[in-house]
């Protein structure tokens, strides 16, 4: 599922902080990132019923102006993989302020370890593995270097990037929006986030390909009853409070 269009973002985590979180139940990211306790958490639940329609938000059109990323690094950073991106690629209109330019950071790729999950956030309590379909080709020339950087602290640099082919359709109208925070620490608030209506679709080859990194370095000694498998690295659900889902489709 295309589930994240991120207007903010965190650069990779030193080591020390690597080892206060992580995606193991039990861990309460809470007690080292106070803002993680906050009203406003994401990721959250999507009542499609309950979302209400605005059609202001079609005033102004959603508008990427996502440019090729050259020579750009995928990483396993022993959590995620992501693609910081080097070149200028920003998103405005929607609901965004007018006049302001947003800018892509990076991408981030979030799975878990079996189809029924995998998405951070969940639609009508529907969770999505990267939704599993035919092949797709925007994700290929990532895909086909995950075995390079099966290890934390990997990377690849491939030869380039579109971050168009993350896009749903290009007109780009069915989408909801609320304010919520990262969904990784510090999990800071005053994110708006943008979900679109239609997930992406990946091969079962290809997202076989994420569930094979490890979040280790090689050689690293695991602890007991862990297999060192990356997967599931994604938030659960945290609570809407009185927080307004808007849709910009009826």
């Amino acid at each position: 599922m295309a589930d994240k269009q991120y207007i903010d973002g965190s650069e990779l985590q030193a080591d020390k902080e690597q080892q206060e979180w992580g995606y193991v139940e039990g861990v309460e990211w809470g007690l080292h990132y106070p803002e993680a306790n906050g009203q406003y958490q994401s990721p959250i639940n999507i009542n499609s019923r309950e979302a209400l329609y605005d059609p202001s938000l079609l005033e102004v059109r959603l508008s990427p102006n996502y440019v090729v990323c050259r020579d750009c690094e995928v990483v396993n950073d022993g959590r995620v993989v992501q693609i910081p991106l080097k070149s200028k690629s920003v998103l405005t209109g929607g609901p965004l302020p007018r006049g302001h330019e947003y800018e892509l950071h990076e991408a981030k790729f979030h799975w878990g370890r079996e189809n029924q999950r995998g998405s951070e956030h969940t639609v009508n309590f529907k969770a999505f593995p990267m939704e599993i379909g035919k092949e797709h080709i925007g994700l290929k020339a990532i895909t086909d270097v995950l075995e390079d950087i099966q290890y934390k602290g990997k990377s690849k640099t491939i030869p380039c990037f579109n971050p168009n082919s993350l896009l749903p359709d290009p007109l780009l109208r069915d989408y909801w929006v609320y304010e919520g925070s990262l969904t990784m620490p510090p999990c800071s608030e005053g994110v708006t986030w943008i979900l679109f209506r239609y997930p992406l679709t990946v091969s079962q080859t290809q997202i076989e390909e994420f569930r094979r990194l490890r979040m280790h370095v090689k050689g690293a000694d695991l602890e007991d009853e862990s297999d060192g498998i990356l997967a599931d690295n994604f938030r659960p659900s945290q609570p809407l409070s009185d927080r307004i889902i808007r849709a910009a489709f009826q």
